[in-house]
């Protein structure tokens, strides 16, 4: 009994999976977040600090739609990286991060040395404490006084 039920339990959460991730994907880009504006230099130098990481992600775990919406919502151009069907990402974050999860934020720091962050919650108040509107409204009052 356990042999043909392990198969079957699969093939039913497979196939849920396939009729939920299209509909998760759709709610999704309809209730995209806006983002934030800036001051045009001030997003050229977000740009340049966001080159250096990369998420990796599955596109339809809701954890990783989680992060994804607050980079959108934050207006970062982190690269997306899709760990679950391109075999050199899943790789990458298997050798470097140490474990087949998702999502994580790789970080390369000046040095060149890379740390990678898992959790969505973490990714987030990290890119919050990075590039969160409480230090856009700390800097731009720092410039008008």
């Amino acid at each position: 009994m356990g042999i043909i039920m392990k198969p079957a339990i699969r093939f039913f959460f497979r196939s849920l999976r396939q009729i939920i991730g299209p509909i998760i994907l759709f709610i999704d880009w309809l209730t995209t977040p806006r983002g934030v504006k800036r001051p045009a230099t001030q997003q050229e130098k977000i740009d340049q600090n966001t080159q250096s990481m990369a998420l990796y992600h599955y596109k339809t775990c809701p954890f990783c739609i989680k992060v994804r919406r607050h980079t959108k919502r934050l207006s970062l151009n982190i690269e997306t990286r899709d760990a679950q069907h391109d075999p050199t990402n899943r790789t990458q974050l298997l050798t470097g991060g140490g474990a087949l999860k998702v999502p994580c934020l790789k970080v390369t720091n000046e040095a060149g040395e890379d740390h990678w962050m898992y959790e969505s919650s973490d990714i987030i108040h990290y890119l919050n404490a990075q590039f969160g509107q409480e230090q856009f409204s700390d800097q731009q009052h720092a410039t008008r006084h």
